[in-house]
């Protein structure tokens, strides 16, 4: 097992970020490394921490502003080679539809819930970290 899950938190928002590292918490699940969040508040802090590499999961805030994490999230799938997944944070369930548009890998609605939040990383952590990937 790697030391530790590299998890991109994109929000403009230091509210929402500080809710996706509590819902985490140190580890989603016992099965999974310990997570290590790096904080982005623009999505030119995103597109330079996916060009150094390392990240396991990007978690995007489909209300950040200026730039929305379901636009943010379309770009990276076009122009990031073998991009990690995505689990896009929502202000409403009828806007699923986006998330699939944006080619989310998975997505959960604002405010975060806990449960839902820590299950939908830990499933995206376990397909990008396990040896077949």
């Amino acid at each position: 097992m790697r030391a530790t899950a590299r998890v991109l938190v994109y929000s403009d928002d230091a509210g929402t970020r500080e809710q996706v590292r509590l819902a985490a918490g140190r580890r989603p699940a016992a099965d999974l490394p310990p997570v290590e969040f790096l904080e982005c508040a623009t999505m030119d802090a995103v597109l330079s921490q996916l060009d150094a590499g390392g990240i396991d999961v990007c978690v995007l805030d489909g209300e950040a502003v200026p730039a929305g994490g379901m636009g943010v999230c379309r770009q990276i799938k076009d122009e990031i080679f073998q991009c990690p997944p995505v689990l896009l944070l929502m202000g409403r369930p009828q806007d699923a539809w986006l998330a699939t548009w944006s080619r989310a890998d998975a997505a959960v609605t604002l405010p975060v819930d806990p449960v839902d939040f820590a299950q939908s990383l830990a499933g995206l952590l376990r397909a990008r970290l396990s040896p077949a990937a």
